[in-house]
């Protein structure tokens, strides 16, 4: 029998407020995530990253800016998320 601990401020919660790079099934997105509902993730400052570089170096290598301040990222999209590199903005 195994128990299952349920903590809060994991995961999502835990990177709230942060430059996130988030690994989608095509694509690569890197911003300030700054929303959350139960269906998106919202970036502020949202680019989409063509090639990361070296995950050791502090900025991307090809990161567009999208045309848009916010953008809003499917939750069932999302593979992995986690703390993301400078966008020189």
């Amino acid at each position: 029998m195994k128990t299952i601990v349920e903590t809060k401020g994991e995961a999502l919660e835990k990177l709230m407020g942060q430059e996130v790079m988030v690994f989608c099934g095509n694509y690569i997105y890197a911003g300030k995530f700054c929303g959350l509902d139960e269906t998106h993730v919202k970036l502020s400052n949202p680019h989409i990253v063509y090639e990361t570089g070296a995950f050791t170096a502090k900025s991307y290598k090809d990161a567009q800016k999208l045309p848009s301040d916010e953008w809003f990222i499917s939750r069932n999209a999302i593979e992995s998320m986690g703390p993301g590199k400078s966008l020189g903005c």
